[in-house]
């Protein structure tokens, strides 16, 4: 991997992580374009950026995140990132599996997309209109939603948002929500594959970690930007856009495998 293709793909990354369209399954579309190789370092690359993205949401809320009399709120992450680390933990390697196909990402950007067109309309009365309402056992299921993300192309943010919709959230109140428990989520994902690749290779070079630091850098800068724009966005026009950007993107992908152009 070359520094310019960690920039672009951290560009990538940064203005979709925090749509409903999938930012891991954007970067392997990139890599799969850039042609760039399918190595260990490149899976480790593709989760570790989305920590730098997922840090400008604490920069955003960070009264927040540093309210520490606050003590339910942080309860309440534990509670949601707590089914992700089981999952995580016991599929570990069929989800590295699943990084590398791009049919996999081009059939979850479908479906999904499918799905998105019509959630406006399936949760039209949300009684939940802030955070501190969301309780301890909602966290947990939104927290299970959240794990459909781990196939590659589902998006955590749609999975996450949709679940808390699920459970009354108001629309903005789910984005919300999904974007704190992003923090944990990437937090304990990109530690547990910086660990592993560590303790399998040895140790990370330093172009490696000069990738890394570029990557994340660039991702940070750029999420702050997207999160302001997909919280306006959501507000005016909801879900059914990105459902048919997700299904031109996903129809797109199967046209190009299926002429070899993407492997």
């Amino acid at each position: 991997m070359t520094t310019i293709q960690s920039i672009l793909i951290a560009i990538v990354e940064g203005l979709t992580e925090f749509l409903p369209i999938s930012s891991t399954g954007h970067m392997i579309i990139a890599e799969k374009l850039l042609d760039v190789p399918a190595t260990d370092f490149t899976k480790v690359f593709t989760v570790a950026i989305q920590l730098g993205a997922i840090l400008a949401v604490v920069a955003m809320y960070w009264k927040k995140f540093f309210d520490f009399k606050s003590w339910p709120f942080y309860i309440k992450l534990i509670v949601g990132v707590i089914p992700a680390l089981i999952f995580g933990l016991l599929f570990s390697k069929k989800i590295d599996l699943l990084l590398e196909s791009a049919l996999t990402v081009s059939i979850s950007l479908l479906l999904g997309g499918i799905i998105l067109l019509f959630i406006d309309g399936l949760f039209k009365s949300p009684s939940i209109h802030s955070e501190k309402e969301v309780g301890f056992k909602q966290a947990a299921i939104i927290g299970l939603w959240q794990c459909i993300a781990m196939i590659p192309g589902a998006s955590r943010s749609a999975a996450s948002i949709i679940g808390g919709m699920q459970q009354k959230l108001s629309r903005n109140t789910a984005a919300e929500f999904s974007f704190f428990l992003a923090v944990p989520t990437m937090l304990a994902a990109t530690g547990y594959k910086l660990f592993k690749y560590f303790k399998e290779t040895g140790g990370f070079t330093e172009n490696e970690i000069q990738l890394l630091a570029i990557g994340n850098l660039v991702a940070f800068i750029v999420a702050l930007l997207a999160i302001q724009f997909f919280i306006g966005f959501l507000k005016k026009y909801g879900f059914r856009i990105w459902g048919i950007y997700r299904i031109v993107v996903g129809v797109v992908m199967l046209l190009l495998i299926w002429q070899g152009i993407i492997k």
